[in-house]
C-alpha cells in the first residue's frame, strides 16, 4: 500500500471525527479503520497534538499538530545550518588554497 501524506488541515479534520467517534464508545481500532489509517497513525497524531505538560493549551492548539507549532523554529535552524555550511565550505577552500600554496614551495 502506497504512503499518503496527509496536510495538517486533514490531520486535524480527522481527529476531530475521531473524537466524535471515541465519545460515542467506539474503539480505536475501529476508528482508525474508518478513518483510512493504521491505529499507531491514530495515536502518534494524538499525541502529537496534545499540549506540552505543564502549559494550558486552547481547543484550537489542540486542533493543530505540534509538527506546526515548532514551524518557526525549524526555519531558524534551516537558516543557520546554511550558514554553517557555507562557512565549512569556506574553510575547506582556503585550507584547500593553502596546502597548494605550501606543495609549490616544498
Amino acid at each position: 500500500m502506497k504512503k499518503k501524506r496527509h496536510s495538517s488541515a486533514e490531520i486535524a479534520a480527522k481527529l476531530r471525527q475521531a473524537d466524535a467517534m471515541r465519545r460515542e464508545g467506539m474503539p480505536a481500532g475501529k476508528v482508525a479503520q474508518a478513518l483510512g489509517i493504521s491505529v499507531m497513525t491514530y495515536h502518534r497524531w494524538r499525541k502529537a497534538r496534545e499540549p506540552l505538560p505543564g502549559t494550558a493549551a486552547t481547543a484550537r492548539e489542540r486542533a493543530i499538530p505540534r509538527e506546526r507549532h515548532d514551524s518557526g523554529r525549524l526555519e531558524q535552524l534551516e537558516l543557520e545550518n546554511s550558514r554553517l555550511r557555507r562557512l565549512v565550505a569556506d574553510i575547506l577552500l582556503e585550507k584547500l588554497q593553502l596546502e597548494e600554496s605550501l606543495r609549490k614551495r616544498v
